[in-house]
């Protein structure tokens, strides 16, 4: 895969820098009033800084038990495996994440862009 790459989505775009059998390296940049998928990953472990914008972040264990936290540059925040969460952009937003590198592995509960179920970009 030719680096750095540059993934459009919905909701804005992804620019991948790294991705290894270690490790992949992302930066997610959300425009305003969109919402990335309410999703969990069966293996992949993720971590995030928020570098520009603000953010809602929400999270929890279940769908039921979910909080919304709004967020502002500096932020840092870590999605473990099964953990369900998503990002909703208050401003237009960029996020650093790095993950463990099963960059296909997204469970999508629900969706404003129709890809429910399945990790299609």
């Amino acid at each position: 895969m030719e680096l750095p790459r540059h993934v459009d989505k919905p909701w804005g775009h992804e620019l991948w820098y790294a991705v290894t059998d270690r490790y992949a390296g992302k930066i997610l940049h959300v425009e305003a009033g969109h919402r990335l998928s309410l999703q969990y990953h069966d293996t992949k472990d993720e971590s995030s800084y928020l570098l520009s914008g603000k953010l809602k972040l929400i999270k929890g264990e279940s769908a039921d038990a979910l909080t919304e936290t709004v967020i502002e540059p500096g932020h840092t925040w870590r999605n473990r495996p099964g953990e369900i969460h998503t990002i909703e952009a208050i401003e237009t937003s960029d996020v650093l994440e790095v993950s463990t590198p099963e960059v296909e592995d997204v469970v999508r509960i629900s969706d404003h862009y129709g890809r429910e179920g399945t990790s299609a970009h």
